[in-house]
């Protein structure tokens, strides 16, 4: 059995509780931002992505015209920083509704470092930095969809390993990912399963022209 949830009946309010608690688990983009005024912000945003492969874009998505997204449109930069797992309660502070003039690296107690490309500065403590430049900004009702192409990715040597054929790769267990779930809910990064795809010439019950 199952019961219709219709947005219209529910109310936003509502109706967001439950998408959130259905669309899971979601990756947080931890977005550093500085104010035309020289203020540093930070905040996590639970709805993030990569949105293109070339050029190389990420984006995530500001629910209402919170600090980040102000800081964005006037200065076109943003940083996005891991979410990792030993800054659990450190990330969630930064959630706090400081006012725009209060940096929440200084409130937290996290280091603000120089990045290499943009102005915005890097959560020091943070495995990885993507720093961006604004690409554009989609207005969707009460959200801005915020796409930013890489210009530079800092990332820590020790989060590396090289697999049998020789391939570098950042290792998702030392990244340590954090994920956003519903309610007050987070998630750390549980069983790791591997499967690769299968090549259609090699489905089963497939015979290729020339075999």
């Amino acid at each position: 059995m199952r019961t219709d949830h219709s947005p219209d009946e529910l109310g936003t309010g509502p109706f967001y509780k439950l998408l959130t608690s259905v669309v899971v688990p979601r990756p947080i983009a931890w977005v550093s931002t500085r104010s035309a005024a020289g203020v540093d912000n930070l905040a996590p945003h639970s709805f993030f992505t990569v949105s293109c492969v070339d050029p190389p874009m990420v984006q995530f998505t500001s629910v209402g015209k919170k600090d980040s997204l102000r800081n964005v449109s006037e200065t076109r930069e943003f940083v996005v920083c891991l979410a990792g797992e030993p800054m659990f309660e450190k990330i969630n502070a930064t959630g706090t509704d400081f006012p725009s003039e209060i940096s929440e690296f200084t409130s937290v107690g996290l280091t603000a470092e120089p990045s290499t490309v943009v102005t915005p500065s890097r959560v020091a403590e943070s495995p990885v930095a993507l720093e961006c430049v604004l690409h554009s900004a989609i207005e969707l009702g009460d959200s801005t969809v915020v796409i930013g192409r890489v210009v530079n990715a800092a990332i820590d040597d020790d989060v590396f390993t090289t697999d049998a054929r020789g391939t570098s790769l950042p290792d998702v267990r030392r990244l340590a990912p954090l994920a956003r779930l519903g309610r007050n809910e987070w998630s750390r990064l549980g069983e790791i399963i591997e499967i690769a795809r299968i090549p259609y010439r090699e489905w089963p019950g497939h015979y290729a022209a020339d075999d």
